[in-house]
């Protein structure tokens, strides 16, 4: 039986008609010709409701690998994240109109945990190949770092299991799409990340 891959979007949020996040992974999807099995979902912009949907896709799809796609608008090209964190802290409201202050995603967890995504052979390769990307350390506190948090929690339970999250900007869709189709197929074939060092000195 082939592997199979869970690829998730939000929907919009904070007053806006559309996300990036849609269709960005409306064109993985579209695209995606690989023998492993692609399932493709939106998730609500609200705390409780992305984290229990995500449990509830996780049982279902039993996936190899999830990648998570959000936006960051105030980014100009695509993020590969590295850290989620265990925090849920809101500028804004959730389209639930949660609004947390320093509240764990899950009570008890560790402070922050790696992605298991080769992201920084991901990195490498979409510059290559002429895609201007970057590495990120963390993907904030909002729901996006919260669905985060939840899959790298899911990861670090079994050997093998991979997840992580990329967050693309308003525009810059090409891409986006080529990050996002580039740390899948990256997290299914290799089976160790660059050891390069990517830290900032700052």
């Amino acid at each position: 039986m082939p592997r199979s891959v869970l690829l998730t979007a939000f929907e919009p949020f904070a007053g806006a008609t559309h996300n990036p996040s849609i269709a960005v992974t409306e064109r993985v999807a579209m695209e995606w010709e690989r023998p492993e099995q692609l399932h493709r979902e939106v998730l609500p912009v609200a705390y409780d409701r992305a984290g229990l949907r995500l449990l509830e896709l996780l049982q279902e799809v039993e996936p190899a690998v999830v990648v998570s796609v959000g936006l960051a608008a105030r980014r100009d090209r695509p993020s590969l994240e590295r850290l989620a964190v265990n925090i849920r802290e809101a500028e804004i409201p959730d389209n639930d109109g949660a609004r947390p202050f320093d509240a764990p995603v899950i009570a008890g967890g560790p402070l922050a945990l790696s992605t298991t995504l080769p992201v920084r052979a991901s990195a490498a390769r979409l510059t290559d190949e002429g895609h201007d990307v970057e590495l990120s350390m963390t993907a904030g506190t909002f729901v996006c770092n919260a669905v985060f948090y939840r899959a790298a929690t899911w990861a670090n339970l079994r050997p093998g299991r991979r997840a992580g999250f990329v967050h693309v900007p308003l525009d810059r869709l090409e891409d986006s799409v080529a990050a996002v189709r580039t740390v899948i197929e990256d997290a299914l074939d290799r089976e160790a990340d660059l050891a390069v060092a990517t830290g900032s000195s700052d």
